[in-house]
């Protein structure tokens, strides 16, 4: 049984990739599909320390790229990273991405998950 559990998992990841930036770390993940399609995951990962609770947690937050849209948020991000550096907007936009005006995308109800690792293991003793 636990070598059936090794292989899903040795399948489901391919490639893994850690950046860490101050408080923050970004984890890049390749992972496949049953069918062995391969998409992305960009997590997220802060370190913060909860009061109520007196010891750390950590925040993430995931996003899973597929893909059939590399091409289109790898043109989106090149244009905000050229926008941020020059402070102009690309001359060639691509069809495919729009523009969004700010005050509408702060309209974007933000959710945040807080997951600890205590959490996993005190789950784990009810099975």
């Amino acid at each position: 049984m636990e070598d059936i559990e090794n292989k899903d998992r040795d399948r489901e990841e391919i490639f893994s990739r850690a950046v860490r930036a101050g408080k923050r770390t970004y984890f890049f993940d390749v992972k496949a599909t049953i069918g062995e399609e391969r998409y992305l995951t960009i997590t997220e990962s802060k370190r913060r320390f909860n009061n109520e609770q007196g010891k750390f947690i950590y925040e993430k937050h995931k996003l899973f790229l597929y893909r059939e849209d590399f091409e289109k948020f790898q043109n989106g991000l090149n244009d905000v990273f050229e926008f941020i550096r020059t402070g102009k907007a690309p001359e060639h936009m691509d069809p495919e991405t729009e523009p969004v005006e700010p005050e509408s995308s702060a309209r974007i109800k933000k959710i945040h998950t807080n997951f600890e690792f205590d959490d996993l293991s005190a789950d784990s003793e009810k099975f």
